[in-house]
C-alpha cells in the first residue's frame, strides 16, 4: 500500500479531498494531511510518503521548497501541485522540479486526482518491477560468482596446477591481480562450533550465503586486496595481496583483516578462527601453502574459537592415552552413579587437559573418549537402572563431526549429564517400551528444537496417539515433559560451568533467549542468573 501526504493551508480543501476519494480501494493509505510545508517535511522524517499533493503558497514554507527537500531525501517521490495560481513561472518551477502535475483548485474536479492517483500507481508499480528484477538480477549474479569462487578454488586444491597464465587470469576476475610481483598469504577460515551454527542457520545454504554475504562487503570495506571463497559451508579460503618491501609487514596486516572479519562475522552470532599459511608469490606455491593449512590437523583440532595462528604443520605429540584408562574409566562411573555433576565436569576437564598438552593424533583422542562412554555405559547397566538411550552405533557418528578439543569436551561432558538425567528423569514412571523410549531420545537430543511429530515418527506412532499415551502414562504432556529435561540440564551447566546465559540457551537449542530465560525462570522460580547466584551464596 502506497502512502500519500496532502499539505495545504486551505484545510477545507484537503477535506474535500479526503472524503471524495476511495483511498483503501485505490490501494493508498493517507499519513498525513499537514497546514505547511514545514510542519510536513518534519512529519516525513518519521515517515515517507511515496505520493505528495501539496498547495504552492503556504506559511512557513511554500509547495515547491517542499517537493525539492522531500525529492533530495527520496528522488522517485510522486508530486502534484495543487494551487490557485495559474501564471506560466510556476508551472516552469514546477516543471524544473519533475512534479508531475499541476492543478488548479478553481477547476479541481476529484476525478481528475483520482486520474492522477491511478496514473501515480501505475508508475510506482512499474518502477517496483523493474527494481525487483534489478535485484533478481544482481541476487543471481552473485549466485552464478560465488559458484564460480568455489569451483576456483576447488579445482586449485583438488586438480593438478596445468596452465598457471590461465589460473592467474581467473583469479585475478575475482578482483586480485599476481601481475605486479604481489606476495599473496593465503589463510583458511573456520566457523567455530560448527554443529550448532548448522542447527541455528537450519540448513548449509543458509549459513554459506550469511557467512559469504558479510565477508564480501567487510572486504570490498577494508581497502585491501584481497578475496574470499566459499570453500564449503564450514571453510573460507582467503588470499590476501601484498607489495614486497620493508615497509608493509604482510602477516600483521592480515591479522588486523582477520579480525575485522571476525567482527563482522560476529553480527551473525557466529565465531571464525583462521589458519594463517606461509608467503607466496606463485600459484604453485599458493596451492601448496593452502594444503599445508588445510591438513594441519593439530592446528585445526586444538585451536580455539576465535583463534587466530600460523599454521605450523606440527606433528601429532607423543601421549599414552591408555595408561590410566580402566582407573578413569570407574571413576567416571563412579561420578555419574553418586550425579556429581561439578566433579564430574572437572574430572573431563582435566583428563582432556593433560591430553591437549601434549597434543596427540586427534582420531585417537576421540577414540580414546568413545571408549570411555561405551565402556562407562557398559559399567552402568550392573550399577543403575540405565539402559542405552538408543543405539551405541551413533556415537562414533556425532564424534566425527566434532571439529575441535573443546567441543569433544563439551560432547563428553553433555553425555555424562544425559546419563545422569536419564536416570534422575527419565520414563521409569511408565512400564511401555515406547515411553521408555521417548524419554531416552529426549534426553540424547537435548542440544536441539525437539517435536512431537519427530519422536512419534521415530517410535512409528501416530502424532495425536502418541501424546495421548505420553500424557496417560507420565502424568505430564511430552512438550512439558522435554521443557522440564532441557530446563533440569540448563540447571546443571549453571551449576557446573562458567558458559554464559546465552551460549547454555544456544546449546539447548533455543534460538530466542528471552523466551528461554522466561521458560527458565517459570521452572525455577528465578532467572538463570539469579540462579547461578544463589548458588555463589550458597
Amino acid at each position: 500500500m502506497y502512502k500519500v501526504m496532502l499539505v495545504d493551508d486551505d484545510y477545507p480543501v484537503l477535506e474535500l479531498i479526503d472524503y471524495a476519494m476511495d483511498w483503501e480501494r485505490l490501494g493508498l493509505q493517507v499519513i498525513g494531511m499537514h497546514e505547511n510545508g514545514a510542519r510536513a517535511l518534519e512529519a516525513a522524517a518519521s515517515e515517507m510518503p511515496d505520493i505528495l499533493i501539496t498547495d504552492i503558497g503556504m506559511p512557513q514554507m511554500d509547495g515547491l521548497e517542499l517537493v525539492a527537500k522531500l525529492k533530495e531525501l527520496k528522488p522517485n517521490l510522486r508530486a502534484a501541485i495543487l494551487s490557485c495560481h495559474s501564471e506560466f513561472e510556476y508551472a516552469r518551477q514546477a516543471m524544473k522540479l519533475q512534479v508531475q502535475d499541476y492543478l488548479l483548485k478553481d477547476t479541481l474536479d476529484p476525478s481528475q486526482i483520482r486520474t492522477l492517483l491511478t496514473q501515480f500507481i501505475a508508475s510506482l508499480e512499474e518502477e517496483r518491477e523493474q527494481q525487483s528484477k534489478q535485484l533478481r538480477m544482481e541476487r543471481l549474479v552473485d549466485r552464478n560468482r560465488s559458484l564460480m569462487k568455489e569451483k576456483f578454488i576447488r579445482t586449485t586444491l583438488q586438480q593438478p596446477l596445468l596452465d598457471k597464465e590461465k589460473w592467474r587470469t581467473e583469479l585475478e576476475g575475482f578482483g586480485l591481480s599476481l601481475r605486479g610481483g604481489e606476495t599473496i598469504i593465503p589463510v583458511i577460515g573456520l566457523i567455530d562450533d560448527f554443529r550448532a551454527a548448522k542447527l541455528r542457520f537450519q540448513s548449509d545454504e543458509v549459513l554459506r550465503f550469511a557467512v559469504d554475504n558479510v565477508m564480501e562487503e567487510t572486504l570490498q570495506q577494508s581497502g585491501m586486496s584481497a578475496v574470499h571463497f566459499q570453500y564449503s559451508a564450514q571453510e573460507t579460503v582467503i588470499l590476501a595481496a601484498f607489495q614486497g618491501g620493508l615497509k608493509v609487514n604482510g602477516f600483521d596486516e592480515t591479522r588486523i583483516l582477520l579480525r575485522s572479519l571476525q567482527e563482522a562475522v560476529r553480527s551473525l552470532k557466529l565465531t571464525m578462527s583462521f589458519l594463517i599459511g606461509d608467503s607466496c608469490s606463485e600459484p604453485e606455491e599458493i596451492k601448496a601453502s593452502l594444503l599445508h593449512v588445510q591438513q594441519d590437523k593439530i592446528a585445526r583440532f586444538y585451536r580455539t574459537n576465535g583463534d587466530v595462528r600460523r599454521s605450523t604443520g606440527k606433528p601429532p605429540g607423543a601421549y599414552d592415552l591408555y595408561r590410566d584408562f580402566h582407573k578413569s574409566s570407574e571413576k567416571l562411573r563412579d561420578l555419574i552413579v553418586g550425579k556429581k555433576v561439578a566433579e564430574l565436569s572437572a574430572a573431563v576437564d582435566g583428563w582432556l587437559g593433560d591430553i591437549e598438552k601434549c597434543q596427540p593424533d586427534p582420531p585417537a583422542v576421540k577414540d580414546w573418549v568413545l571408549r570411555m562412554l561405551l565402556d562407562t555405559r557398559l559399567k552402568l547397566q550392573s550399577v543403575l537402572d540405565y539402559r542405552s538411550a538408543g543405539n551405541a552405533d551413533v556415537l562414533p557418528n556425532e564424534a566425527l563431526e566434532l571439529d575441535t578439543m573443546a567441543e569433544l569436551k563439551e560432547w563428553m561432558i553433555g553425555h555424562c549429564l544425559s546419563i545422569i538425567a536419564t536416570d534422575l528423569y527419565g520414563g521409569a514412571s511408565s512400564k511401555r517400551s515406547e515411553i521408555a523410549e521417548a524419554c531416552h531420545f529426549v534426553t540424547q537430543h537435548l542440544d536441539r528444537k525437539i517435536t512431537l511429530e519427530e519422536v512419534a515418527e521415530q517410535l512409528f506412532m501416530n502424532p495425536s496417539y502418541f501424546s495421548r499415551l505420553f500424557k496417560k502414562e507420565t502424568g505430564e504432556t511430552f512438550i512439558e515433559y522435554v521443557t522440564r529435561m532441557k530446563m533440569n540440564r540448563a540447571k546443571e551447566l549453571l551449576e557446573s560451568s562458567a558458559m554464559p546465559v546465552g551460549k547454555i540457551c544456544e546449546l539447548l537449542g533455543y534460538d530466542n533467549q528471552s523466551y528461554f530465560i522466561k521458560l527458565f525462570k517459570t521452572f525455577a522460580g528465578v532467572t538463570p542468573v539469579e540462579f547461578r547466584g544463589q548458588l555463589r551464596k550458597g
